[in-house]
């Protein structure tokens, strides 16, 4: 009786300390993350690596050659200091050990492995030290991007909205917005025309989500002394090259204007995705008048477009990160899914059909890293 008493405290003991580092996530699902964990690592490490075979090589030697450059590739991630270390490590597990006898005794070498697991636990607790800084410091910094976008969509009679962004990283280079235009003394006053826009700056996490920043706060104060989009746009163009030390980053850009009087939509598109602007009667068209990117040309030319909208007609924008997400096979989520899901949720209301979307691709990606950005604004007008 007693031992089976002592089984049982044991057996739940193992079941606490399971549910503790597993966190009450089933075995499979434990298996699936650590394999999409596992082909992001990879596809980090082998950016630094070539990976082709090379003509006349063998299946063994190129294996070796890119064994080799992952290493390498991992190990130059570490600080030089802590790079010594894991060697020491790395050395310390393998050495067998051994012993030297004399005539007048041995001399002992003892197998250093329980060293070197000690320590890869001090790397460890090193690398997590640096890893928990970082993300409490990515959170702040999340929390204050958020307090740079909308929570709520603007209200304007006849017009639905919703928005929802995603980032792949704790922080975003994505960007939307939805304001008022407002008078000289700061307000919005009956009928003003609504402002949208949707960017998405090259590359991910801090570079752009601090390029983000600059442009939401260049946005807002251009948008008081611009007429209209397109001067607006040009203005916003001339701020970006100006912010794009080296030429490196560009931002892709949708920004519109509707007049809630007329529901003529007023818009500029600077190399982004095309927004999808679905009619009621089922008709598709996309928004594409504009230019490039911006941030590339201090000169460029931009085009504006415009659309009058109907009751029951939907715009949706959308940056590629919707479109490019990727399931475990590399395929992707794809415009043809995109527009079959928006069609399958004609006459519903625009945090339906967000939520629909964002729902879909979900579906699509399953157990596959997120790899960029995704934000998507439904803007659906309807009967006053």
């Amino acid at each position: 009786m007693k031992g089976i008493v002592q089984t049982q405290k044991m057996a739940s003991r193992l079941r606490s300390f399971w549910l503790r580092i597993s966190d009450g996530v089933a075995v499979q699902q434990l298996w699936l993350q650590l394999h999409g964990e596992a082909r992001a690592s990879y596809r980090l490490y082998a950016k630094d690596v070539d990976v082709s075979r090379a003509e006349g090589e063998s299946r063994g030697k190129r294996s070796k050659r890119v064994a080799s450059g992952l290493f390498w590739a991992m190990v130059s991630k570490l600080s030089p200091a802590r790079r010594v270390l894991f060697v020491a490590a790395l050395l310390s597990l393998v050495w067998p050990g051994f012993k030297i006898h004399f005539e007048n005794g041995v001399f002992e070498v003892p197998n250093l492995s329980f060293f070197g697991a000690i320590i890869l636990i001090v790397l460890l607790a090193l690398e997590l030290a640096d890893r928990v800084t970082l993300k409490r410091d990515l959170e702040i910094a999340k929390e204050i991007q958020t307090w740079l976008m909308p929570a709520e969509p603007p209200r304007v009679p006849g017009v639905e909205m919703a928005f929802a962004t995603r980032p792949a990283n704790t922080v975003a280079g994505d960007y939307y917005d939805a304001f008022l235009r407002t008078s000289s003394d700061g307000l919005a006053a009956p009928g003003a025309s609504l402002l949208l826009a949707v960017a998405d700056v090259a590359g991910k996490s801090v570079p752009a989500a601090l390029l983000m920043a600059t442009l939401q706060a260049s946005l807002r104060t251009l948008a008081d002394v611009c007429k209209d989009p397109l001067e607006l746009v040009e203005r916003w163009n001339r701020y970006c090259c100006e912010q794009n030390v080296g030429g490196q980053r560009f931002t892709t850009a949708f920004l519109a204007e509707l007049n809630p009087q007329t529901r003529l939509l007023t818009y500029v598109n600077a190399g982004h995705n095309w927004p999808v602007l679905r009619r009621a009667s089922g008709t598709i068209e996309r928004l594409q008048a504009g230019g490039v990117p911006l941030g590339l040309l201090r000169n460029a030319h931009y085009e504006c477009g415009q659309a009058t909208l109907t009751a029951g007609d939907v715009l949706l924008v959308f940056t590629d990160g919707l479109v490019e997400a990727e399931d475990d096979k590399e395929d992707e989520y794809g415009e043809g899914r995109m527009l079959n899901t928006l069609n399958s949720y004609s006459g519903a209301a625009a945090k339906e059909i967000l939520r629909g979307l964002m729902t879909s691709a979900d579906e699509f990606v399953g157990t596959a890293a997120q790899h960029d950005d995704i934000t998507c604004l439904v803007m659906r007008t309807v009967a006053e």
